[in-house]
């Protein structure tokens, strides 16, 4: 594997950007993510897992406009880079020879 091995909530952050379209703000990232899971999403979490995947290149972010912003204050908007997708497209290949041959098992 990879040194870009994503954990369990970095994998779905990312994956709430690109059901975005690729780039994101915080409080879409947490909206896709409790719609999507089904449960709470504590912000403070979601701002966290951020940091780190921009602190490993995986994310570039940019700020708005103020005036560009419905609520009239600037916002941060993170879009996913070339490592996240290569990290997100070895994951999923992991996990799908991870269940190869385990399809009837959890019926």
């Amino acid at each position: 594997m990879g040194k870009a091995v994503l954990g369990e909530f970095e994998h779905q952050v990312l994956l709430a950007i690109l059901h975005n379209g690729r780039e994101a703000s915080t409080v879409s990232i947490v909206s896709e993510l409790e719609e999507r899971t089904g449960r709470e999403v504590a912000p403070a979490a979601v701002y966290i897992a951020l940091r780190r995947l921009q602190e490993r290149k995986l994310l570039t972010s940019r700020m708005s406009k103020a005036r560009d912003e419905p609520s009239g204050r600037a916002r941060r908007y993170f879009r996913i880079q070339s490592g996240a997708m290569a990290a997100l497209r070895e994951s999923r290949a992991t996990f799908q020879r991870l269940w190869e041959g385990l399809e009837g098992v959890l019926d």
